[in-house]
């Protein structure tokens, strides 16, 4: 162990770092990450791949020979019973008592409107960063059974950003390629809107017993349910019902959304977040990230095909008196209604139009606000007690993503052809025995090994068994001062922008047992794309935290005096957050 001979504690890798933009140039957006459109999505059945535009015409066709056969249908004796006997809607003398759309319902109807339209651009934009989707959590090219993006290439060091792919600028939110960072602040806070407003719209229900007009509570809504859709097939449209009772279709439409999606969207959610799924290892080994964000992106499809089917619905059976239900709160087939959608929908264009200008001049706002609004909830899952265990060798992943920018350096061109005799780790700052440990002096602190599973900000997750020394083992070595409240751990590598990359994270997870510095990976010493000589392994945030060829460890008071003060570098230029385990 080798004690340099200055003030280490004055000698920090500050001076190497660069300061963010407060404004996205597109130009030069994430290092001029060049032009990489996405493609329509195609799905895989067996080894074949379809490219889903084909379920235009598909459909298309589908809907001309379900209308045929279903006016065929109606031509029978039998099913002209079949209708007479169950017309549609269940109508019932307490729904007849309880006739009426209530006014809170009007509100929360178009303040659902708005999160959801937020929540499904900025998803799309989520999703474009891996353009993949898996069912197992190994996420190895070739093996998603959906993809927005050509094939990987086969090339050993094809990067998880290299794969990204971007969305029209109107599309996504805030559209481009790699602007997760700005999805995710939207996505987060309007998730949260969106999911107050759904517990009040539980309590008001259940409080009012408007729960009676979505909730089945007779096996006859399915008979029902095949009337209207028969009805409706044969574009001879039931009688309508719905200031008292929704027809059968409607209701287990609404119910299935309610009550079956919503919950479904909150519970996938979830089962992304690291810290989640690593507290709770025992149900994230059967339900994976990846199993997750296949779920929730199926879910995100019901939204899709439910509103466009509602609103199309709605403006084909009647307009005017559904209109009037749903934005005037009466039943009436004069103007009020109408006009109050009318501004409803110019409110929702405007927001629409808004959003993507604002966030590309507005980012660091964007950031603020969202850590403001998401940040505590994520702080606290940092408080989750974690523990290896929940995976062996046998889940280790044969593949694992590489990403970042590969240092490219001379210093590290050297250090890597002396096989790293040479490195050097850094660890000083608030701290009462600042130290220099080479490789060596690394092997010989006690030895640290967990088996666990990374979950990367853009959606791709692989398990792998890291070798090292843990984080306790440093803290107990260089004793860290009172005042030291955050660690930053500088790279060797540069970010995107320019400058080396690091990040921040608060001193109390460096006792967490699953955070070290590993120089091994899967028994071998860490290659160059994964890390070496040395990174870092945090199992409660996300993989961007996970600072790659390590060359510097300084405790710090705040991390607010380090670069452009947001606690890391892709933070500062591309506007992530501090705190991710969600």
């Amino acid at each position: 162990m080798t004690q340099p001979q200055h003030d280490t504690r004055t000698t920090s890798f500050r001076t190497e770092l660069t300061r963010g933009e407060d404004r996205i140039d597109t130009r030069t957006w994430a290092g001029g990450i060049p032009s990489r459109p996405a493609i329509a999505p195609r799905f895989r059945v067996g080894r074949r791949w379809f490219n889903i535009l084909w379920l235009l015409p598909i459909g298309f066709v589908v809907a001309l020979v379900g209308v045929a056969v279903a006016q065929w249908l109606r031509t029978l004796p039998a099913v002209q019973d079949f209708i007479a006997t169950y017309p549609g809607t269940i109508i019932t003398p307490q729904a007849e008592a309880d006739a009426g759309i209530p006014w809170w319902v009007n509100v929360q109807h178009f303040v659902n409107i708005m999160f959801m339209m937020f929540i499904i651009r900025s998803g799309w934009q989520i999703l474009a960063d891996h353009p993949r989707l898996y069912w197992t959590r190994h996420s190895r090219p070739g093996a998603e059974w959906m993809r927005m993006a050509p094939p990987s290439p086969d090339d050993p060091l094809w990067t998880a950003k290299q794969d990204c792919v971007e969305l029209p600028t109107h599309l996504g939110l805030p559209g481009g390629r790699h602007t997760i960072g700005l999805a995710r602040w939207w996505h987060l806070t309007m998730d949260l809107g969106w999911l107050l407003n759904g517990i009040v719209f539980y309590v008001l229900i259940f409080a009012t017993g408007h729960w009676q007009r979505i909730v089945p509570t007779s096996w006859e809504v399915f008979p029902q349910a095949l009337s209207t859709a028969i009805q409706y097939l044969s574009l001879d449209l039931p009688a309508e019902h719905g200031w008292v009772a929704y027809n059968g279709l409607q209701l287990l439409t609404y119910f299935v959304t309610v009550f079956v999606a919503a919950p479904l969207a909150l519970i996938t959610g979830l089962g992304m977040s690291p810290a989640l799924s690593t507290r709770f290892g025992r149900i994230s080994k059967v339900f994976s990230i990846q199993l997750a964000r296949s779920l929730h992106s199926l879910v995100m499809v019901w939204f899709v095909v439910f509103i466009v089917a509602h609103v199309t619905m709605v403006l084909i059976t009647a307009a005017v008196p559904n209109l009037n239900m749903m934005f005037a709160a009466r039943d009436s087939d004069g103007p009020v209604g109408v006009v109050v959608f009318g501004v409803a929908l110019a409110i929702i264009i405007a927001a629409w139009l808004w959003a993507t200008p604002f966030t590309r001049h507005h980012p660091r706002f964007v950031q603020r606000a969202g850590d403001t609004i998401v940040g505590p909830l994520q702080r606290q899952l940092e408080r989750l007690d974690v523990h290896p265990g929940t995976y062996d060798e046998k889940d280790i992943s044969d593949y694992f993503w590489h990403n970042g920018r590969f240092p490219d350096s001379q210093e590290y061109a050297d250090l890597r052809a002396g096989g790293f005799k040479d490195y050097r780790l850094r660890v000083n700052g608030l701290v009462d025995h600042p130290v220099e440990l080479s490789l060596a002096d690394l092997r010989a602190l006690p030895y640290h090994e967990q088996i666990t599973q990374h979950y990367c900000i853009q959606g791709w997750s692989g398990i792998a068994k890291w070798g090292g020394v843990s984080m306790s083992t440093i803290v107990d070595l260089v004793r860290p001062r009172p005042e030291a409240h955050w660690v930053i751990f500088y790279s060797i590598a540069e970010g995107s922008d320019g400058g080396i990359y690091y990040d921040a994270q608060p001193i109390e997870q460096m006792s967490s047992e699953l955070t070290m510095l590993a120089y091994d990976m899967n028994d071998e010493p860490l290659s160059y794309g994964h890390g070496a000589p040395l990174r870092l392994r945090n199992e409660l945030q996300l993989g961007f935290k996970h600072v790659k060829w390590v060359k510097g460890v300084e405790f710090v008071e705040d991390f607010r005096e380090v670069g452009s003060g947001t606690g890391g570098y892709n933070n500062d230029h591309e506007y992530f957050g501090y705190s991710q385990t969600i």
